[in-house]
C-alpha cells in the first residue's frame, strides 16, 4: 500500500521535473527507515538520464518539499533514474515497450496464478494483454499489483 503523502508528493513532483524537462516515473516513501527514504525516479526522455539530471531534480524538488512543509521530520531524498529493468507505470512506457517481454504480479492471485509473463500486448482502461506463445491473456488491472520488464528472456 502506497504512503499517503505519496499523491501530495506527486502533485508538488510533476511539474518540477516537467520544469526541468524531465518525466516524474515513480515515487516511494520508505518509512522503515530512520530517518525515512523518499525515492523519486525520473527519466529524461530526450537523451539517457544523468547524473545532471538528478542533481537538478534532487535540488529543485528539495526546495518545493521544504517550502510545502509536507514532513515534520528530518527525511533523506534520493532521486535516481529506473534503469532499463523497471515497473512499467506510465501509458508512454506501455506503448515504448509493447512486445517486450514482462512480468506481472498479481493480487489475489488470478486464475490461480500469481505471477504472469508473456510479452506484451497492450494496455487499456481496464485490462493488460500478453501473447503467451500465441495465446492472448486479459488481465483485470484492478488485480495487478506490478508490471515490470522481463530480465530473464
Amino acid at each position: 500500500m502506497a504512503h499517503p503523502l505519496i499523491p501530495k508528493i506527486i502533485d508538488l513532483a510533476t511539474p518540477v521535473a516537467e520544469e526541468l524537462g524531465l518525466e516524474l516515473v515513480d515515487v516511494v516513501f520508505h518509512t522503515n527507515q530512520s530517518p525515512p527514504v523518499l525515492r523519486v525516479d525520473i527519466r529524461n526522455p530526450q537523451q539517457d538520464t544523468g547524473l545532471n539530471d538528478c542533481e537538478r531534480m534532487s535540488r529543485a524538488l528539495e526546495t518545493s518539499l521544504d517550502a510545502a512543509e509536507i514532513f515534520p521530520d528530518a527525511y533523506v531524498l534520493e532521486v535516481s533514474s529506473p534503469g532499463i529493468s523497471r515497473q512499467l507505470v506510465t501509458d508512454r512506457e506501455f506503448i515504448s515497450f509493447k512486445g517486450f517481454p514482462v512480468i506481472i504480479s498479481t493480487s489475489p492471485p488470478y486464475d490461480g496464478q500469481q505471477e504472469w509473463t508473456g510479452q506484451l500486448i497492450r494496455r487499456d482502461e481496464t485490462a493488460v494483454y500478453l501473447n503467451q506463445k500465441g495465446r492472448v491473456v486479459e488481465i483485470q488491472r484492478s488485480l495487478i499489483t506490478r508490471v515490470q520488464l522481463d530480465e530473464r528472456r
